[in-house]
């Protein structure tokens, strides 16, 4: 294979937290020659093209019809709960489309989401090898998603490691009954369909490797005893950690806002597009953030409840979520907004010092490279297991106090986090975020990347 051009195609899950490092991974391989095809709905490309800095193919894909699931409507951020249950059923759909792409593109290997389960059952007679690449942490895949979890049937049964679950040396032995209760939903089934655990469980049993955007200094353990539990290799893409400085300015509207502030004392808040607080949850955050005195940036997302354009818009459930007078006593010194904002342009800025978010993988990273003391406030699946991972198992957040039965956190609690990130010591924060920074650290994980793709292509004399 020295010398001959490796050949990629890549498919993510139709959700842009899945698309995103996806492209990272894409831009990263192009960069290094290797040709890339990008899988995606047509309405999903201009965004992906906007976020891809480099020359990959981008290829539509039809999303087959399905009762309940608007045709025009083809990324989970513009959907319902439901309807993106029922997109599940349609990707299962598209096997009899992919394979003959395959047969037609002739990769040498697909890099495939958790969705697509089926995946080697078509690509394995093409000759072309499979890589799962699982956007999650290890820590979170090593707790939930190994063989012998196949016998959870209730919430409690996640409350306790796997008994065979790194012995004593990890951090995590067991969850509060509210992680657990939220996290169980992997293990449902729905109209039908596989849990999100069988398919990914399926997934990391028929690939040829796993592929994690980690690296060993983070994860080490938790890698092993994956690549352990399914015997064959978990092959690592470093942390992929973007530019912490984008092209481009902030507009004069956010610049000046954040330029009147001191350097470090600014909080931002964000849960991402797809992670959302119910009104009552909202109140405390906002008040929680009010009480520090600091200076801060509040973003709010709310989940779709009809799909399309018939819910009402987010600055309508902004307003009704608001509490009464906290607009007049914050004025100067406090925003709050819904719908995008420039969030890597706003972490980079020298004003903001403290993050507080909802525990995605990729948020804490972009925290870090920035410098940010973290926040962590997860709501949701794997962000219960991130939120261990970042405070007790590498020391870079502090994570807000919670109810063990109902997961209810008030206003003192996010005070009390916020100011108790703010004075904490640099140290552990500056070491991680140097090692995220380094660009030769991240090149050597690359270059062991795509050697290891090689040797697995090159196996049985493929290409």
């Amino acid at each position: 294979m020295e010398g001959v051009d490796l050949h990629v195609v890549m498919f993510p899950w139709f959700a842009f937290g899945h698309i995103s490092p996806f492209i990272q991974l894409a831009d990263t391989l192009s960069s290094r020659g290797v040709r890339v095809s990008f899988l995606s709905a047509p309405a999903n490309i201009p965004r992906i093209t906007s976020l891809s800095s480099s020359s990959i193919d981008i290829i539509p894909v039809d999303i087959p019809p399905i009762e309940g699931l608007p045709p025009t409507i083809q990324s989970t951020s513009d959907m319902t709960f439901d309807m993106a249950e029922l997109l599940k059923l349609a990707v299962d759909d598209m096997k009899p489309q992919i394979h003959t792409l395959l047969t037609r593109l002739k990769p040498h290997i697909v890099f495939h989401d958790f969705t697509h389960h089926w995946m080697s059952s078509i690509a394995s007679p093409l000759g072309i090898k499979t890589l799962y690449f699982c956007v999650f942490s290890a820590h979170a895949g090593a707790y939930l998603m190994v063989p012998s979890r196949r016998d959870a049937s209730k919430p409690s049964d996640l409350q306790i490691a796997p008994p065979d679950f790194l012995g004593t040396s990890s951090l995590v032995q067991s969850l509060d009954p509210y992680e657990a209760a939220h996290i169980f939903y992997v293990f449902k089934s729905f109209y039908g369909g596989p849990s999100v655990y069988e398919r990914a469980v399926s997934c990391m049993r028929d690939c040829d490797a796993i592929v994690y955007k980690s690296s060993s200094e983070m994860e080490g353990p938790y890698i092993d005893y994956l690549s352990a539990q399914y015997g064959k290799p978990v092959l690592l893409t470093g942390p992929l950690v973007q530019d912490p400085s984008p092209t481009g300015e902030l507009d004069p509207g956010w610049k000046e806002w954040l330029d009147g502030f001191a350097p470090g004392s600014v909080v931002f808040c964000s849960f991402g597009s797809e992670t959302f607080l119910d009104g009552t949850l909202i109140e405390e955050l906002l008040i929680g953030v009010e009480k520090t005195g600091l200076p801060f940036l509040v973003v709010l997302n709310f989940p779709k409840e009809g799909g399309g354009d018939d819910d009402d818009d987010g600055e309508t459930k902004l307003k009704r979520a608001i509490p009464e007078g906290f607009e007049e006593r914050v004025k100067g010194r406090g925003r709050v907004r819904t719908g995008w904002v420039p969030q890597k342009r706003i972490l980079g800025h020298a004003s903001v010092g403290c993050y507080v978010n909802h525990a995605g993988l990729s948020s804490v990273m972009e925290g870090l490279i920035n410098g940010c003391r973290l926040v962590l406030l997860p709501m949701k699946g794997d962000q219960f297991l991130n939120a261990r991972l970042c405070e007790g198992g590498i020391g870079v957040g502090v994570a807000v106090r919670r109810g063990a039965e109902d997961g209810r956190f008030d206003r003192e609690g996010v005070c009390e986090a916020v100011m108790k990130a703010v004075a904490a010591e640099e140290g552990v924060c500056d070491r991680w975020r140097g090692m995220l920074s380094d660009g030769e650290l991240q090149g050597w994980y690359v270059s062991e990347l795509i050697r290891k793709m090689r040797a697995l292509v090159d196996m049985e004399g493929d290409g």
